[in-house]
């Protein structure tokens, strides 16, 4: 069996459609001698006759019938498989594992999503919500293809890191308390507060911050999920320091006013990745779609 040929089954379908081999040499751009040597090879390696030939051209016998069939099958399933393989060789299908945090899940991936559904539908995201240490270090290790990380980050191998997008860091504080215009470390420093946990990229952030002015608060709870951070502060358990991430039309958490620090402090964010020229073309289109939808909201 191993020494069939799609083009022999081919052959064999064709004459079995048209009802002659002239009409299936015309059909496939074969020489008639082909089409009659593709036939005697099956007939002779299947040790079969699958085909009755009188002067009104050639029809299948009944074992040449259900071969033609099963063939049919398999030509439209290798027509199929090829497609496949060209969607995915584009950037048009296949799998792209994503690491990153669950705020950039929240609200900067929806919209690029969106865009990846309409343009490549056989393309899926696979998510992982991660820090940045750990993003990179699946990415180093083959788990994952693209990441989204806080910077800065020292280099890490052979893999690229790229600015993405900055979100500015506002002060998010209970509704119900009397605030000033903007929020120093100073005054942020004597309020209770809910911190990132120390792992994250954003809590060396935010002590920076506060140590530059000469402040070491100390946070009554630590999250490494900033909607958890978002809900506590609405509910008047704290403080927060968090960026702004979503667009200036989305409402805000009930009870939460926002104010902006000073000094200014930026969350900026990079995408991660193998050079380029190493990435499957699906992640180029994810990678692509990314860079495409950089844009941050104005505080």
């Amino acid at each position: 069996m191993r020494n069939l040929s799609l083009d022999q089954l081919q052959t064999l379908v064709a004459i079995a459609d048209l009802g002659t081999l002239a009409a299936a040499a015309q059909a496939l751009h074969l020489a008639p001698p082909t089409v009659s040597l593709h036939i005697h090879e099956l007939e002779t390696r299947l040790g079969l006759v699958l085909l009755v030939r009188d002067r009104k051209g050639a029809r299948p016998t009944p074992a040449g019938a259900v071969l033609a069939e099963d063939a049919r099958r398999l030509l439209r399933e290798l027509d199929d498989a090829v497609a496949r393989a060209r969607r995915v060789a584009e950037g048009r299908a296949g799998k792209v594992r994503l690491g990153t945090s669950s705020g950039v899940v929240v609200h900067q991936l929806p919209e690029v999503l969106a865009q990846l559904a309409r343009h490549s539908p056989d393309v899926e995201v696979e998510l992982s919500i991660l820090g940045s240490q750990q993003t990179l270090e699946r990415l180093l290790a083959g788990q994952l293809e693209l990441g989204i990380v806080a910077l800065p980050l020292a280099p890490q191998g052979e893999l690229v890191v790229t600015p993405w997008r900055e979100d500015t860091m506002m002060a998010w504080l209970p509704a119900g308390w009397a605030v000033p215009d903007a929020v120093t470390p100073a005054w942020l420093a004597e309020r209770p507060l809910i911190a990132n946990d120390g792992s994250t990229q954003m809590h060396r952030l935010t002590t920076a911050w506060f140590a530059q002015a000469g402040q070491h608060p100390r946070a009554r709870i630590e999250l490494n999920y900033t909607e958890a951070m978002k809900s506590l502060v609405a509910a008047g358990y704290g403080a927060a320091v968090l960026p702004l991430e979503h667009g200036p039309d989305t409402p805000l958490p009930d009870q939460v006013v926002l104010r902006p620090l000073t000094p200014p402090l930026v969350r900026r964010l990079g995408l991660a990745h193998r050079p380029v020229a190493l990435l499957e073309a699906p992640t180029r289109a994810v990678l692509q779609m990314l860079e495409a939808g950089t844009a941050a909201p104005a505080p």
